[in-house]
């Protein structure tokens, strides 16, 4: 629990500490001036004020916030503070902003990738078989467990993804397989079946297989700094991609929306990847960071995807959106995430403590 604990604050701290860095930074750019610095809501628990602003630790470890000078549309300000109100800025100004926050998380994500890329390697499963299923297309033509499939209609294989890419994409069609047995090169004509699986969603999707399972074999390939970087922005970016399409299905119900977690299961995988490795605690820090980033570009009032709706309303119409409209939206806003938060807090309980499926 100590470790869940711990490991829990280190990822939230970090995550939340980017995601405030990036509207400070880009604030501060354009000439907004700063109130306060906030890691977590509530009672200020300590901190430092330098010039104008007060860099602190809040009570509450679930958030933070960044204030800037003239915030409130309908805020008053004296003479001398108009030039660095947050308000009074160009409204693209304002966007930019307002999503300098999720993009940080995103850069974030996309740095620790490259990192991790850069320092071990990609790993590559390996095209070996590990089983065959009696009776599929593979025990027919003589497959077995060891074997390695070295190419398919003459195309080399360097890894299990290929091979499986190639299969499903046969749609039925027999195929030449080149394996290694040993010291022995084989040649076997396979013909692909279809079958229904399940995807990462658990949607039954229909799929051509030839009846091998992986034998698990890993290898790494060195990865060169430039190489790395553009391998992590590729990550970064199949990760938002798989985030907004888990959305979608979560909206649509074609995905189960007890699939959602919460702050207690967040802090149970913590810990799970700070008992794995630091390795795994930082690759855990990116995915979560992207999430976070695409959660913060809803249009829901009160997060950043919301602030950004009205701030691009008022782009297109060339004036604020009406005060009592922003109210109302707000207000609905906060009610549809303290909604989010019990469903996520009673999934957490639920899984955690009733083993709930």
């Amino acid at each position: 629990m100590g470790t869940n604990i711990f490991a829990f604050c280190i990822v939230l701290g970090v995550l939340i500490f980017f995601h405030e860095l990036g509207h400070f930074i880009v604030a501060r750019l354009f000439g907004v001036g700063v109130e306060k610095f906030s890691l977590g809501f509530g009672p200020r628990v300590f901190g430092k004020k330098i010039g104008r602003t007060d860099y602190c630790l809040s009570a509450i470890p679930l958030g933070g916030y960044v204030k800037m000078v003239g915030d409130e549309p309908d805020q008053e300000l004296p003479e001398e503070d108009i030039p660095y109100s947050f308000t009074h800025k160009h409204v693209f100004k304002r966007i930019l902003i307002v999503a300098a926050g999720p993009f940080f998380n995103l850069f974030l994500a996309a740095f620790i990738f490259w990192m991790l890329f850069w320092i071990h390697g990609e790993f590559i499963l390996e095209p070996t078989v590990g089983a065959v299923t009696p009776g599929s297309p593979a025990a027919i033509a003589g497959l077995e467990p060891g074997d390695r499939i070295m190419a398919i209609d003459g195309h080399p294989i360097e890894s299990w993804q290929e091979m499986a890419e190639l299969i499903a994409g046969s749609r039925g069609r027999s195929l030449s397989l080149e394996v290694r047995r040993q010291d022995r090169i084989l040649d076997f004509m396979v013909k692909p079946r279809k079958t229904v699986t399940k995807n990462i969603f658990g949607e039954d999707v229909e799929k051509w297989v030839i009846g091998i399972t992986s034998a698990g074999d890993y290898t790494t390939r060195p990865m060169g700094l430039l190489r790395a970087a553009g391998a992590g922005v590729l990550q970064t970016w199949e990760l938002a991609r798989l985030t907004v399409v888990s959305i979608v299905k979560i909206i649509t119900g074609s995905v189960s929306s007890k699939t959602l977690g919460g702050p207690l299961m967040i802090a149970k995988m913590a810990g799970q990847q700070a008992k794995a490795g630091a390795t795994s605690l930082i690759a855990f820090i990116a995915f979560l960071s992207v999430s976070l980033a695409v959660l913060n570009f809803l249009p829901i009032p009160v997060l950043d995807g919301g602030h950004l709706l009205f701030f691009i309303i008022e782009a297109i119409i060339g004036k604020p959106v009406n005060a009592r409209v922003r109210e109302i939206a707000q207000q609905a806003g906060i009610f549809i995430l303290i909604l989010l938060m019990i469903f996520v807090f009673y999934n957490d309980v639920m899984q955690l403590f009733f083993n709930a499926s």
